[in-house]
């Protein structure tokens, strides 16, 4: 699958995480937080820049978070992060 419909997919799993972990909705966002998880583990990190390669890398740490406030803040960061790299020509 190509790199950019994953990276699109993975910011919008990131973005519920991070509505989910707001809203109170634990369960919600350990749900996307799982997916968000397994999509990156899908994309080939041989044709993405090594910023985006520790954006990625970063998203394990949310697991083990125990402040769903900073969880939920780091979520947002990632996918607004992801996504503007999903929409540049170069990644």
């Amino acid at each position: 699958m190509d790199n950019k419909v994953i990276l699109s997919s993975l910011a919008m799993d990131l973005k519920r995480v991070a509505l989910g972990y707001y809203r109170g909705s634990l369960k919600m966002a350990d749900r996307f937080l799982d997916e968000a998880l397994k999509r990156s583990r899908e994309v080939d990190m041989t044709r993405i820049k090594p910023g985006l390669k520790k954006t990625l890398e970063r998203i394990k740490d949310l697991e083990h978070q125990n402040d769903k406030s900073k969880a939920a803040e780091d979520a947002l960061l990632y996918s607004t992060l992801i996504q503007n790299a999903a929409l540049s020509k170069n990644l």
